[in-house]
């Protein structure tokens, strides 16, 4: 069983290892912008006091972004934890949306956001080519060998 929990200042050095360990970096690219994930509010999934899952989140003119989101145990409940955790977070701090990007070559992610709610509200078309511009480690074929374009929002109103 896992237990989730706000992250602290405390824990920032924690975090940004495990984001550097899981997006190759301290920082991630969205929208072009660059973003230090260990810098913002967040939520951890513990597991036999190990880190098994992280979400860190930014609240902008009343909408709530997922910046990561990152399960080190897949089909246990961990990302979905995280998720309603954030969503509790952002309804509290008044926001009606919640949205996220990935990545066209992520269909993986594609079918867990839209079992949970999600819908694709936006695609933005070559994106990627700018977010190299600011993380040139970003690769040019993803996952099963598909080419990483495009940035895929999804959102849900809340």
């Amino acid at each position: 069983m896992f237990k989730i929990k706000p992250t602290t200042a405390a824990d920032r050095e924690l975090v940004a290892a495990f984001i550097r360990d899981h997006w190759g970096a301290e920082f991630v690219v969205t929208r072009g912008k660059k973003y230090f994930p260990a810098d913002l509010p967040g939520f951890a999934a513990w597991q036999a006091e190990k880190l098994a899952g992280l979400l860190t989140y930014r609240i902008d003119r009343g909408e709530c972004e997922i910046v990561t989101l990152d399960s080190v145990i897949e089909k246990q409940g961990i990302g979905s934890a995280l998720i309603a955790a954030a969503r509790n977070a952002a309804q509290k701090a008044g926001c009606t949306r919640l949205w996220l990007i990935t990545t066209n070559d992520n269909l993986h992610a594609l079918g867990f956001y839209q079992k949970r709610g999600f819908r694709i509200a936006a695609v933005h078309r070559d994106a990627i080519a700018e977010s190299r511009k600011l993380k040139p480690s970003i690769a040019l074929i993803g996952i099963d060998g598909i080419p990483i374009r495009d940035e895929i929002e999804l959102e849900m109103m809340i």
